[in-house]
């Protein structure tokens, strides 16, 4: 059974709590680090929407990164009790979440190219992995499953030619449609993160988009 929020749930506003590390969610009632929870806040159109970056104004709920809880705050009603008003939560928030997290990881990705901090073609990830130049190797997941495997295996061989204890990351959140809409070329299959900031941001949001879509399950990767 879904508790009910108390107003105690809802934070301050960014600018009064910028300096919280965790959160309470609103439908489990446990307490997370704020990268696996969802602020959501109400538009001044009363319309529920996610705050992904953590900015927008006004007091927020949090909510566990995952599609079946925010599909659940949804049916239980628990946006309006959680604000204690009557607010328009969309049926399909939990897609319009999910989608906007596509939207931002591909965004965060753009800025990784702008800052040249990425390379892509199966040429140049692989020379890339071989110099161990890559922080993360990226695959589209609709890629074919022969190059996936090849340049799987070339991150575990540098990993263990090199004594490491943990292989890169590596992710596959994004379609080749979407690695092309954020690198600016077309047919994008693979491609590897270099040392970056920019590089860190898209890492973080790829890895809350597979905590969303998987559960709210921890992810290693």
């Amino acid at each position: 059974m879904l508790a009910i929020a108390d107003p105690a749930d809802l934070d301050g506003g960014p600018r009064t709590n910028r300096s919280a590390t965790t959160r309470m969610c609103a439908v489990t009632r446990q307490v997370r680090p704020i990268g696996e929870l969802i602020r959501f806040v109400v538009a001044p159109s009363g319309e529920v929407i996610a705050d992904l970056k953590r900015r927008l104004p006004g007091r927020g709920l949090w909510i566990s990164a995952s599609h079946a809880a925010v599909a659940e705050a949804v049916r239980r009603h628990q946006f309006s009790r959680g604000f204690k008003r009557e607010v328009r939560a969309s049926a399909s928030l939990a897609d319009e979440t999910g989608q906007a997290l596509v939207r931002s990881a591909i965004e965060a990705l753009a800025m990784v190219a702008k800052a040249g901090q990425v390379v892509a073609g199966f040429a140049k990830v692989e020379e890339a992995l071989l110099r161990r130049q890559a922080t993360a190797l990226l695959h589209a997941a609709d890629g074919a499953a022969d190059g996936i495997r090849k340049l799987d295996a070339i991150v575990r061989k540098t990993a263990a030619d090199s004594g490491e204890t943990r292989d890169i990351p590596v992710i596959t959140v994004l379609a080749s449609a979407e690695l092309d809409l954020a690198l600016g070329r077309s047919n994008v299959i693979h491609a590897a993160l270099l040392a970056g900031p920019a590089s860190g941001t898209f890492l973080s949001r790829s890895q809350i988009l597979v905590r969303y879509r998987d559960g709210g399950r921890r992810q290693d990767s």
